[in-house]
């Protein structure tokens, strides 16, 4: 492990510092091109007048050396022609101007160009270069813990330096021996369930931090392996009234006109395991329809029993959507709060009681325990027959309805 994060981190370091380089030098040419291009813009735009009137003052200087050959050959010329081409050149004169110039700016109007560079930048990429990057012997936190569950994995982690103040985690997945790590969880809890994992396959699993007010992550964590034996909760296929995801753990309460309670396919949820539901309502199929029926439930029952279009009946645990709590068809007094878009439900179940008939008329008692929007109820549920394993179940009696069980 040593020698491999170590080969590790230097590919690391070699590959980012080389990235570096080649940025910089990409935004050094780029600010140099900058620089030169203002530098050829003052140019043209400051010589063009000094041009401008460089070629007026030289148009003179020639006006008037033609005006000065013409006025010497008039001198100079035979008597007989002399009047003609002294009157020719005194009209020419009097249509040049030779006394007026255009005006030449000043010395200190004239631009003159130089280069401002302050040898500051040089300290300040120096004091940032040695600051950049750090090596760490350790990660700041590390994965603690896996709990298997039906079709999925619980994952927890801790922090491990003390002086380390976390503000999010990142947890990060890949199935066997996959290239890529994928997100799985952004957010500050310290566990997560990951769902939608194959029973008896390993996953490798890493986690990282961010510190308090900053923005990048700190090193993964040392990946481990993970695993679940226990197969996922599925819904029963084929009930006209609810529509299921490919996986078959959501049940959508479609609009079909039938009734019916969805059981689990199999008797799959365990004692001494949390059954969970996650509740998702579409509130434009609820406004249309009304409000929910005080039927509809969601629970845990010793076997599947057809014609029934509730939960609420004998050999079944359950809670209705306003909160009320039902064992065996009755309901208790304690009612917990009622199930709405987003809301969670968990069951909770622990043998307590095996063996020859009580005064309640059963010789199998169950401690209940049901939670839902951080509260519960707790009971016991006395059976007449040894039940470990029990199936789920849900009925709805309005379209919109959409539960998740893990």
């Amino acid at each position: 492990q040593i020698r491999e994060s170590a080969t590790l981190t230097r590919d690391v370091l070699e590959q980012h510092f080389n990235d570096l380089k080649g940025t910089l030098k990409k935004l050094l040419d780029e600010r140099l091109l900058s620089l030169l291009q203002e530098v050829d813009a003052i140019e043209q735009e400051s010589i063009k007048p000094l041009d401008e009137c460089q070629k007026l003052i030289e148009h003179g200087v020639s006006t008037a050396d033609d005006l000065l050959r013409d006025g010497e050959s008039a001198v100079n010329g035979d008597v007989g022609q002399q009047n003609e081409k002294l009157c020719s050149f005194t009209k020419k004169a009097l249509h040049i101007q030779l006394d007026s110039l255009p005006e030449v700016p000043s010395l200190v109007d004239v631009p003159c160009l130089s280069a401002q560079l302050d040898d500051c930048l040089l300290t300040i990429l120096k004091n940032q270069i040695f600051r950049h990057g750090t090596v760490a012997s350790r990660p700041p936190v590390q994965l603690e813990e896996f709990v298997e569950k039906p079709g999925g994995i619980l994952v927890r982690w801790c922090k491990v330096d003390d002086d380390f103040i976390p503000q999010d985690y990142r947890l990060q997945y890949r199935k066997g021996t996959a290239t890529h790590f994928e997100d799985v969880y952004v957010g500050s809890e310290t566990e997560f369930i990951v769902l939608h994992i194959d029973p008896n396959v390993d996953y490798q699993f890493r986690v990282c931090a961010r510190g308090d007010g900053r923005q990048e992550w700190s090193p993964w964590s040392v990946p481990q392996v993970g695993r679940t034996t226990l197969v996922p909760h599925e819904w029963t296929t084929g009930l006209e009234g609810y529509s299921l995801s490919s996986r078959r753990n959501i049940a959508l309460r479609n609009d079909s006109q039938s009734c019916g309670v969805l059981y689990s396919k199999a008797p799959t949820y365990f004692c001494g395991q949390t059954l969970t539901f996650r509740q998702v309502l579409s509130g434009q199929l609820i406004e249309t329809v009304g409000q929910p029926d005080r039927r509809d439930s969601l629970g845990v029952c010793v076997e599947q029993q057809n014609g029934y279009d509730s939960l609420q009946r004998d050999k079944a645990v359950c809670i209705s959507t306003n909160g009320a709590v039902f064992v065996n068809g009755k309901e208790m007094t304690n009612q917990l709060p009622a199930v709405t878009s987003g809301s969670t439900v968990t069951f909770d179940m622990e043998v307590v009681h095996l063996g020859p008939p009580s005064n309640e008329g059963g010789n199998f008692k169950l401690r209940v325990t049901i939670s839902s929007n951080n509260r519960e109820v707790v009971f016991d549920w006395v059976l007449d027959q040894c039940c470990v394993s029990l199936y789920f179940g849900c009925s709805f009696s309005y379209p919109g309805w959409k539960v998740l069980v893990f």
